[in-house]
């Protein structure tokens, strides 16, 4: 089956507003920037996003957040972006705060069609017992917060339980992609797409480099094309497109 969409903007013409999206990278690292900004341009609002992070300001995710198109937010880290966190603490946006590891698991889980499972991670903090602000009000206090999880022992260890997650939509980045929808992912660029690319029911994959089937080695493919609706082939200058947060080193 030819999965290949013609343009992205046809990949997401479908994207509801209200839809749920797992969205693929870490930082800026391996984003799906084209399809967010197709999806942008489409004019989809109140979009409820599973994401490690939700980009920084003016890029990635940060785009569809600075014009108010994201409704709810499900990651692990909220910072360098400031208007984030006006909104959080404003109460124009519902965060819900994983830690990091388990919200990779829930995606896996999801995808793999485990509705739920156990972790030590969060027991004996407000991950566990709830009380995380999941929305404040516009005075700052918390309006909604999180419910307390089922905890339970295992070898005399306290775990808590967590719920897989399936989301409407994904949208991922790969380096090498076929038209069957086989992805292969390039070093840290990898990070949270073969996840986001799981949970999805309909998995959305800008590729910097199309192949026909067959050319990629099936000891190479990081998702099969199983899992992967829609393929978009991005042009040179869209796949060179790459943005860092903070330069670390100086030449």
């Amino acid at each position: 089956m030819d999965k290949v969409c013609s343009s992205a903007g046809e990949a997401v013409a479908d994207i509801p507003d209200g839809a749920s999206l797992a969205v693929g990278g870490f930082g800026l690292s391996g984003i799906p920037g084209t399809l967010i900004q197709a999806l942008h341009e489409r004019g989809a609002t109140g979009l409820e996003v599973v994401s490690n992070n939700c980009g920084v300001d003016g890029l990635g995710l940060g785009v569809l957040l600075a014009d108010g198109r994201i409704a709810r937010v499900t990651g692990s880290y909220v910072g360098e972006n400031k208007e984030f966190a006006r909104q959080y603490l404003s109460g124009e946006l519902e965060v819900e705060l994983v830690p990091q590891g388990t919200l990779a698991e829930r995606l896996r889980a999801g995808g793999a069609g485990i509705p739920a499972f156990y972790t030590p991670a969060g027991v004996g903090t407000q991950v566990a017992r709830g009380g995380l602000p999941l929305r404040h009000a516009a005075d700052g206090s918390v309006a909604l917060a999180s419910p307390p999880k089922e905890t339970r022992e295992f070898g005399g260890r306290t775990y808590v339980l967590e719920h897989g997650i399936v989301t409407d939509f994904a949208l991922v980045r790969a380096w090498r992609g076929d038209r069957h929808g086989n992805l292969v992912f390039r070093r840290a660029a990898a990070n949270f797409n073969p996840l986001a690319a799981m949970a999805g029911r309909v998995t959305v994959a800008e590729v910097e480099e199309l192949v026909e089937p067959g050319e990629l080695s099936p000891d190479a493919v990081h998702v099969p094309g199983v899992f992967v609706q829609r393929v978009v082939e991005l042009t040179a200058t869209q796949a060179a497109d790459k943005r860092i947060e903070k330069r670390t080193v100086r030449a």
